[in-house]
């Protein structure tokens, strides 16, 4: 999947499909997003990952995490529960 970006540079995720990956209806994440409640970060790979970028999205104790390739293209993607224990380094 190919991501837009808007006139200011910014990733384009659409809330549908952001939603099934946060586990909510999208009209629940829109309404969390107009709150405040839905946090994202963008972070620049170096070294190994140069021209790719890690996207981060947390609603809670849901994240989705994509990583995007130069072209702005999902080449992998994951959805976290915070809530389940870890199972490393334990």
């Amino acid at each position: 999947m190919r991501l837009e970006l808007d006139h200011a540079g910014d990733y384009v995720l659409d809330p549908p499909f952001l939603a099934v990956r946060l586990s909510m209806e999208a009209s629940e994440l829109r309404r969390r997003m107009r709150l405040g409640l839905v946090t994202s970060i963008v972070e620049r790979g170096v070294d190994s990952d140069e021209g790719r970028k890690r996207l981060t999205v947390r609603n809670g104790n849901s994240v989705w995490r994509g990583i995007v390739d130069a072209d702005n293209c999902i080449v992998s993607e994951e959805s976290l529960d915070l809530r389940r224990p870890s199972t490393l380094g334990g």
